[in-house]
């Protein structure tokens, strides 16, 4: 009776160990991309990583429902203005040609993500606490982030906390707490580890 006992907690053990490395391996297997990228464009790595993992978990195949592609979600359109803005009319002929298999790419899709962000985070760098616009923006689209943002002329500018408040996209608002949240988790576990 006790060895079909040892041998259910050996297997037990096992799989939660197998779990734990694929899990490790499946979450970061881009961070070289990511630290990359995110370092070209003056982000950090830990919300380029944090927004990944919200938007597809990983997954670089993911098709969105609007039809944004790859691990950052680009839409085809963000891609064609990206793909315009760099000057190289290879990539230019890529998205015109198949804008999917190209953003299915990690390491572009990646890019063009970290040159987006980088872009819409340009709005918002004078006011406190600008990550939850960006992310709005990044999510609903830089005028409805912008429209949430409005202030009275001559008022001051809204907390990071009273922006959320104004997200009237349930989903939107629900994406900027979720990537704020794991972003800090992130922050506080890498100053526990010391790097």
């Amino acid at each position: 009776m006790r060895r079909p006992i040892l041998v259910a907690i050996f297997i037990a053990i096992s799989c939660a160990i197998a779990l734990f490395a694929f899990e490790r391996y499946w979450t970061h297997r881009f961070d070289a991309i990511i630290a990359k990228q995110a370092a070209i464009y003056g982000l950090d790595p830990d919300l380029v990583w944090s927004i990944i993992y919200e938007e597809t978990y990983f997954r670089p195949w993911q098709i969105g429902d609007a039809g944004e592609v790859g691990l950052m979600q680009v839409t085809p359109t963000v891609g064609r203005e990206w793909a315009a803005e760099t000057g190289i009319r290879e990539f230019e002929r890529e998205m015109a040609r198949d804008p999917v298999r190209f953003l299915r790419d990690p390491e572009r899709n990646i890019q063009i993500g970290c040159w987006y962000l980088e872009k819409i985070s340009k709005d918002y760098r004078d006011l406190p606490d600008p990550l939850p616009r960006v992310l709005a923006a990044y999510n609903a689209g830089p005028s409805r982030a912008a429209e949430w943002n409005r202030t009275s002329p001559g008022a001051r500018p809204l907390t990071g906390e009273e922006f959320i408040a104004r997200i009237t996209y349930p989903t939107t608002r629900a994406y900027v707490v979720s990537i704020m949240d794991r972003y800090r988790r992130r922050k506080a576990s890498a100053a526990e580890e010391g790097r």
